[in-house]
């Protein structure tokens, strides 16, 4: 007879994973807390250059707060305890997993992309901050609600380890994290407006790679790349900049548009009409980010590194992060 163990679990699609495993298990606990909601309060949206970290033998641009921390933060301010571990020993990490299954306890785990087998080929390149949630176990399969995927799946005990075990930038080492407790009810006003705050002073930063100057700084990359770079190499580097968009920033600038459904459920809450305002503001950003991607993958499917080219699209991140300056302290304001 094969071991079974299935928790009830109901899998709902979100735009982007972290967020996505956070709102799945905290409706799995009885509480309704939206993806928007969740990444607004854990303050997810950001932008960020790190020319010292390579992924896939390119500097990293990131879009949102680095792996883990939206959870955490969303955690903290809602009063929420969670339990987060990370394991050497392969034999150890899932152990850990069995237990908490027998428990009826669905856990996040961390896992490196490029050997989820239900995965599409293009999508399946060396990333490791993507998560998931596991909700049972039938035999020696894995049932995964992974929250970018339309339907549940599964996973052998050997594909699940060879993810959670993946080498490289952000290497999970098997990283698990669930809730453990919960208050009475969630004090969303409070969470908000220290989401909100943290998220403005973090884009507003006045260091050259983060936030609004973060952005700026990328676009001098981009005009310098074709002067400075074979075109292969330039063009790899503004395929990176679009890829981390794109397939990990839930496409087009995704997270802007995400940040604008939290502001206009925020409004509701903190009854703020200035926030719907700048929900309709951040959407069109999110547009022009869109914008952004199409012409750089125009750039880079040509194969071509003129100087001209770069220096259009490095104009569009400029204007951008002028538009996103004056937001972000037109949102400070407003809380």
């Amino acid at each position: 007879m094969k071991e079974e163990t299935i928790i009830n679990f109901t899998h709902h699609q979100a735009a982007h994973c972290e967020n996505g495993v956070v709102s799945n298990l905290m409706k799995h606990n009885g509480f309704s807390v939206s993806e928007p909601m969740v990444f607004g309060i854990g303050s997810g949206l950001l932008f960020c250059y790190i020319p010292f970290l390579k992924v896939n033998h390119a500097p990293v641009f990131t879009y949102r707060a680095m792996p883990g921390l939206i959870f955490k933060k969303f955690a903290k301010r809602t009063g929420v305890k969670m339990k987060r571990e990370k394991f050497s020993n392969p034999k150890d990490a899932k152990a850990r997993l069995d237990e908490n299954l027998k428990k009826n306890n669905p856990v996040g785990l961390q896992v490196g992309v490029y050997n989820l087998l239900y995965f599409p080929d293009e999508y399946r390149f060396h990333f490791n901050a993507h998560n998931m949630v596991v909700y049972g176990k039938q035999g020696d399969r894995y049932l995964i609600s992974d929250p970018v995927m339309e339907e549940v799946t599964s996973l052998s005990d050997k594909e699940l380890e060879k993810v959670r075990f993946a080498k490289g930038a952000f290497a999970p080492k098997g990283h698990m994290y669930y809730p453990v407790s919960f208050p009475e009810k969630l004090e969303f006003e409070k969470a908000i407006v220290k989401g909100i705050k943290d998220t403005c002073k973090t884009m507003l930063a006045p260091i050259p790679i983060v936030g609004v100057n973060g952005i700026h700084t990328t676009a001098g990359m981009i005009r310098k790349w074709p002067k400075k770079k074979d075109v292969k190499t330039a063009n790899h580097y503004l395929g990176q900049v679009v890829r981390m968009q794109e397939e990990i920033g839930t496409g087009g600038g995704g997270f802007r548009y995400i940040y604008a459904a939290f502001l206009q459920e925020s409004a509701k809450l903190l009854n703020n009409e200035k926030l719907n305002e700048l929900s309709k503001e951040m959407t069109e950003i999110g547009d022009l980010w869109r914008d952004f991607a199409v012409e750089a993958s125009r750039i880079y499917k040509n194969r071509s590194a003129k100087t001209d080219s770069y220096n259009k699209v490095a104009d569009q991140l400029d204007y951008i992060a002028d538009l996103e300056k004056v937001f972000f302290k037109k949102l400070k304001k407003a809380v």
